[in-house]
């Protein structure tokens, strides 16, 4: 009797034993997958010079109008939070979010465009100046007409023409916009023509300082 209990014993360890060992050999196995802390959600950090916030602490957005100033103002909010010093994911600069490409076409030198406010404000002119001319034609014949309901102005044009480039908002009007075009975040031709509509940018000439 006592040599068949010592026979089931023995039986018993060497059963558990070998499921140890199969549990482990599988553990290793498995892939491990560490799963981070997800941080805390940030505020997001705008523009806070002088005139810029109230005094309940609500951020305004500067100088707010339908003119040349309210446009720019207002694409630029969009654009950087107002803020100069901004380079995003993709290496875009400055308030307006300029390309290196950009300014090598505008003959601006990227380190002193970023540390330059009154440089990157001339450069947002220039370029604005710049489309104009190139789409003076496009201006003129889509002016006040509409694209999948999108009304199209001159304003709503050339903030387009900041975002994806000129050549892609001719071929958005004239493919009565079959061909659009976003950027990188996935914001559309159509989305700047709508948002950046019916603004006045009649002070705005190439003599201005």
């Amino acid at each position: 009797m006592k040599k068949y209990l010592v026979y089931i014993f023995a039986l018993t360890a060497g059963l558990i034993l070998l499921y140890s060992y199969t549990s482990l050999e599988n553990e290793a196995r498995e892939q491990v997958v560490f799963i981070p802390e997800r941080p805390e959600p940030k505020l997001a950090d705008f523009p806070k010079w002088k005139d810029s916030v109230s005094p309940t602490g609500q951020v305004k957005i500067p100088f707010v109008g339908k003119d040349f100033i309210g446009f720019k103002e207002a694409l630029a909010f969009n654009e950087s939070g107002g803020r100069y010093d901004v380079v995003n994911s993709l290496g875009f600069m400055g308030k307006y979010q300029f390309g290196a490409g950009t300014l090598q076409q505008l003959r601006i030198n990227r380190k002193e465009f970023l540390r330059n406010p009154r440089l990157q404000e001339e450069a947002f002119r220039r370029y604005v100046l710049h489309n104009r001319k190139y789409l003076e034609k496009e201006i003129r014949r889509f002016n006040g007409k509409y694209i999948h309901g999108v009304k199209i102005t001159e304003s709503g044009i050339l903030a387009a023409a900041h975002l994806a480039g000129a050549g892609a908002v001719k071929r958005f009007l004239y493919s009565h916009g079959r061909e659009s075009a976003s950027d990188a975040y996935g914001t559309r031709i159509e989305d700047y023509l709508r948002r950046f509509a019916d603004y006045d940018l009649s002070s705005l000439t190439s003599n201005q300082r």
